[in-house]
């Protein structure tokens, strides 16, 4: 007589499902149920007893100890991470920098709903030891609350909107160095100034926007403002409209580099002369600056030196410290266009 089939050992997939809740819900309980609701404490607990789970000793050693391993959290569509190399070049500083230390980096995606709710159960679950937040939009919180809350050492990349007292970062001077540049244009000469900006939710976007209105004052004029996404093809939108609105418009600048160089591109299809009619200035000093024609004026972000500074930060957090915020300074860079 053939023995029936060994009964499948209960997961932990099987205790979420039964909970109702994700699979790092389940590993905080498991770990002690820091940062878990007392309802979802109930039933976690109620699903472990029905389904017969039982922890396997190996497993929860490996789940406690260090992963020896940090996440790149990278908060933005799949094409931004190919089309800007801002992101890159932040990527690779930080591989640098963790790999002195014998720790792996892992890129984690997160642009949508699902990618969050991934990340989230994925940092969560103990793989990483600690996130590096990049590219932290307001308008996506709940991800960045969830890693709060968890208690996982984390350190931003930018200001984290809402967050400036709970998580650390490491940030470029948006505000003076955006201010700077507005002023060196207006000081060559240029009367009609407009700007493309960044995303208003990011810290960025908004620090940079702030600094054009308060250095143009009583010249500030909405109608020369026109909002991109830090992408190529908004630059060049923006820069279109702008040109239908003030045709007599002789500068403008971009909150990046890459819609900077958009709005070249529209210039010249359009027949006007970069920078005899209208400068263009953008900021970052990101490697598209050089490939524009002519060369790109814009601020310098260090991104080396942001990217070294995170991970330090972030190392100290992992290791026990307190978190800590840090600003850089940016460099005017003068080329061609402006």
């Amino acid at each position: 007589m053939t023995p029936p089939p060994a009964k499948r050992r209960p997961t932990i997939d099987d205790v979420a499902a039964e909970a109702g809740v994700s699979r790092g819900t389940v590993s905080r309980v498991l770990n002690g149920g820091h940062w878990v609701s007392p309802d979802s404490l109930l039933s976690v607990n109620a699903a472990i007893k029905k389904s017969g789970y039982r922890v396997n000793p190996h497993a929860r050693s490996l789940a406690t100890s260090r992963a020896n391993s940090v996440a790149f959290l990278l908060t933005e569509d799949q094409e931004r991470l190919f089309e800007d190399p801002n992101f890159a070049v932040l990527m690779r500083g930080a591989s640098k920098a963790l790999s002195r230390h014998d720790i792996s980096l892992v890129l984690i995606m997160a642009g949508n709903e699902d990618e969050q709710r991934r990340a989230t159960e994925f940092v969560t679950a103990g793989h990483v030891d600690g996130v590096l937040l990049v590219s932290s939009h307001s308008s996506r919180h709940g991800l960045i609350s969830d890693i709060v809350a968890a208690g996982i050492p984390a350190i931003a990349c930018g200001v984290p909107l809402g967050f400036e007292r709970k998580l650390g970062y490491v940030a470029a001077d948006d505000y003076d160095g955006a201010r700077e540049m507005v002023s060196y244009l207006r000081g060559t000469g240029r009367i009609r100034l407009a700007t493309i900006t960044g995303p208003s939710d990011t810290s960025g976007g908004m620090r940079r926007y702030e600094a054009y209105v308060d250095e143009l004052g009583e010249d500030f004029d909405e109608t020369l403002v026109v909002h991109g996404d830090y992408s190529r093809s908004s630059g060049a939108a923006a820069m279109t409209e702008l040109l239908a609105r003030h045709p007599d418009l002789d500068a403008v600048f971009a909150a990046n580099d890459m819609m900077a160089a958009g709005a070249i591109d529209a210039l010249t299809g359009l027949g006007r002369r970069v920078p005899e009619d209208v400068a263009v200035a953008g900021f970052d000093d990101a490697p598209v600056a050089l490939t524009t024609v002519p060369p790109l004026t814009t601020m310098h972000q260090p991104f080396d030196r942001i990217s070294e500074e995170m991970v330090r930060l972030l190392l100290e957090v992992i290791n026990g410290g307190r978190t800590a915020a840090m600003v850089v300074p940016t460099d005017l860079i003068v080329r061609g266009s402006a």
